[in-house]
């Protein structure tokens, strides 16, 4: 298996989509970093050369922020919004959705499958005599 930025991409998949197997490269972004190192989009994670590994690995380098330094860059931001208190960081505290999404229906996801209705915590009656 390749390792680029310190992942292990999956070697049976195209290069185009095994890339996207690191965190803060999508689609367009893998691409534009073949294109830049040019390497052929559809040749397979195996099939790669030495020289075209390090091509890849230069390009992603010079052009982009990926794993550990984008995932400290994210959390540094929402812990920035939250000192603030702006709108989005008491959204983030509060463990709501942050960009204008409904919640009294469905905001399950964000909220942990929290169960808000009528009926749900209701004890069942008590049997006839």
């Amino acid at each position: 298996m390749p390792r680029i930025a310190g992942i292990e991409i999956p070697e049976n998949k195209r290069i185009e989509v095994a890339l996207t197997y690191i965190y803060g490269i999508g689609p367009v972004l893998s691409k534009l970093i073949l294109e830049v190192a040019k390497v052929d989009l559809n040749k397979r994670a195996k099939d790669l050369t030495e020289n075209e590994i390090n091509e890849i690995k230069k390009a992603i380098e010079k052009q982009t922020k990926i794993e550990g330094d984008l995932r400290r860059q994210v959390t540094a931001d929402i812990k920035r919004l939250k000192e603030i208190r702006c709108w989005r960081g008491i959204r983030h505290s509060k463990g709501l959705p942050v960009r204008g999404q409904k919640t009294r229906k469905n905001s399950r996801t964000v909220r942990g499958n929290v169960r808000k209705t009528v009926g749900s915590g209701k004890k069942a009656a008590p049997a006839p005599k």
